[in-house]
């Protein structure tokens, strides 16, 4: 017989209804919860015939039923943090701020009146019946819309979501995030409000309409940070740029616009060693082929994001760069993520255009290399540093977003090599771009034959 290795987790608990279709309601708070590392536990409230595209139908739950689920959990879990979701009816709000009173720990309260898709998730009588419930709460997480049935104030900007808020808070909930996925812009602002001030969360607006669940989704990454001991503002900040990735990832499902990915975060930090690992299989493949020829003055670097990334320090790369010997090529010290900048800005500003593309290599660039470039018949992009607005060149890091724009934008399909001509202290290279890094490898490699021949 073996010896047990129980895992203790912090518990977390919502009070939801639930969706047939997986994006949304407990199934998304649930998801949401385990990819934070929080025991998720649950008390449905109603169940619905639901899909990408819409609400089919839906059946509240009878109050002693609900209340019993509450009981349950309550009684036998240490419940670190609680919140609401799609509560329907006036006795299931009452019902549910019954219990709250009771909660010792962070209530989060999302006011759920109506589905992503536009569907009535709420009766009208019982929007009132909110203001009890959220005196009993930690934070209020309205949408734009749910904040104008609060507050008959319509949030059209960071002022009126600011108002909002502060109405919000005089029926003695804690904090206000109203969230600003509904209210039109290139950027989204979530503008939380408490007793102490307003601070305001930014992200730039992702280009979909698959945001089915994402409510639901933010708030429960709040509630399972608050459950593991997290301060609020740190656990809006937290949630507020998982859901982010969440949404530019999504989950490309059903017939409808799709779901935001619950797992995302999850996964990309399980893809962190097998992107390290491809890189290092790169850099063994060039430096088994001593691809000299094509090694930079300022040394070349391999450079690999997870499926996800967002940030250089997601990027795994070689600290010091590769580097031309007496026998041949060889990389200056291990990989490591966060090594890159140059390179690893690069292909995160190319993924904006093409998300797919994964790996990058930079290559020295003189008239062999472009000579050679032709002889292989690759699609090959370009951008010369000497037309770059003086204005970006001064912003730090912006001339990696602009080239990429250069290379990428207005094609349908990514390059295979991106020739960046240089400029005064600038050395001129070619970089390699793929998805993966088998292909990365061998398009080096036919690059450095067509070069030696």
């Amino acid at each position: 017989m073996r010896t047990p290795a129980p895992d203790t987790r912090p518990v977390a608990l919502t009070i939801a209804g639930s969706d047939s279709g997986g994006g949304a309601g407990i199934q998304a708070d649930l998801a949401t919860m385990a990819a934070h590392g929080v025991f998720g536990t649950s008390a449905i409230t109603a169940v619905t015939a639901q899909h990408t595209r819409g609400v089919e139908s839906s059946h509240v739950l009878p109050l002693e039923e609900i209340r019993a689920q509450i009981e349950a959990v309550t009684g036998d879990f240490a419940v670190g943090a609680a919140k609401t979701g799609m509560l329907a009816t006036t006795p299931v709000i009452e019902t549910v701020t019954e219990h709250a009173r009771e909660f010792e720990s962070p209530l989060v309260v999302d006011p759920v009146m109506v589905a992503t898709a536009g569907d009535r998730l709420l009766e009208a009588e019982a929007e009132r019946a909110y203001e009890e419930l959220l005196g009993e709460a930690t934070l209020a997480t309205p949408n734009a819309d749910e904040a104008e049935v609060l507050t008959d104030i319509t949030v059209t900007d960071h002022e009126s979501a600011v108002d909002a808020g502060e109405a919000i808070l005089e029926t003695g909930v804690d904090a206000v995030l109203v969230k600003g996925g509904h209210v039109p812009g290139e950027t989204v602002r979530d503008t939380l409000v408490t007793g102490d001030g307003v601070r305001t969360f930014e992200h730039p607006r992702i280009g979909t309409e698959a945001t089915h669940g994402s409510g639901c989704t933010l708030g429960s990454a709040i509630t399972a940070r608050l459950a593991k001991g997290e301060p609020l503002e740190s656990a809006v900040e937290g949630a507020t740029e998982f859901l982010a990735r969440a949404v530019r990832y999504y989950y490309d499902v059903g017939e409808g616009h799709g779901a935001v990915n619950h797992m995302v975060d999850l996964r990309n930090e399980a893809s962190r060693e097998p992107t390290a690992e491809a890189v290092h299989a790169v850099v063994d493949r060039l430096v088994d082929a001593d691809v000299s020829r094509l090694v930079p003055e300022v040394g070349m670097n391999v450079v690999g994001a997870t499926p996800y990334a967002e940030s250089v320090a997601e990027t795994a790369a070689v600290e010091g760069r590769i580097t031309r010997t007496l026998s041949g090529v060889q990389p200056n010290r291990g990989v490591r993520f966060g090594a890159s900048s140059h390179v690893a800005r690069f292909l995160l500003a190319a993924r904006e255009f093409a998300p797919d593309l994964r790996f990058a290599v930079d290559c020295r660039f003189d008239e062999d290399v472009e000579d050679a470039l032709e002889g292989l018949e690759w699609s090959v992009a370009e951008y010369d540093r000497s037309e770059e607005p003086t204005e970006r060149r001064e912003a730090e890091g912006a001339t990696m977003g602009w080239a990429a724009r250069q290379a990428f934008a207005d094609r349908e399909e990514p390059p295979e090599a991106v020739v960046d001509r240089g400029d005064v202290g600038k050395e001129a290279m070619v970089k390699l771009v793929a998805s993966d890094p088998e292909t990365l490898a061998e398009r080096l490699l036919a690059l450095d034959g067509e070069v030696a021949q």
